[in-house]
């Protein structure tokens, strides 16, 4: 059960770009849920799967002596669901959540200023957490500047 929740729901066993595959099915699962439900209750439920995954992430790391795994791509989930809520993406706006995928991915990818320092320099859970999840509200704050232009 813990490695279904990380690799969220396998797609990290993905042999090619297994943070991109997680990110997009974030991204899907993303929009199908914020048909139902509102921004705030979505970021809610973004902070209480972020923290579960830390406390997950952390018993994975001792059972395997590795820290931040290609497989565990639950940080994607996090960052592209704060991408989401940041940006207030209408869930019926697929161009806006593609942008919304594409400025994730690069700050991700690229992870500049803050996000690579976290990257390198916290350990455990919340290192791998913490990247994503600011990376995601760097995409967010860019995807919202965006959608005010189209």
């Amino acid at each position: 059960m813990n490695r279904f929740f990380l690799t969220l729901f396998y797609s990290g066993l993905s042999p090619k770009a297994p943070g991109t595959v997680g990110s997009f099915v974030a991204l899907i699962l993303g929009i199908g849920i914020l048909h139902f439900v509102n921004y705030s209750t979505f970021l809610l439920l973004t902070i209480l799967i972020s923290v579960i995954a830390v406390k997950q992430i952390n018993i994975y790391e001792k059972q395997t002596n590795e820290h931040d795994s290609k497989e565990i791509v639950i940080d994607e989930l996090s960052g592209m669901w704060i991408t989401l809520s940041v940006a207030a993406v209408d869930p019926s706006n697929y161009l806006l959540a593609f942008i919304a995928f594409i400025f994730f991915r690069i700050f991700d990818i690229w992870k500049p200023s803050i996000i690579g320092k976290i990257d390198r320099d916290v350990k455990g859970g919340w290192g791998v957490m913490g990247d994503d999840m600011v990376a995601g509200f760097f995409a967010g704050l860019c995807t919202a500047l965006v959608a005010t232009f189209i």
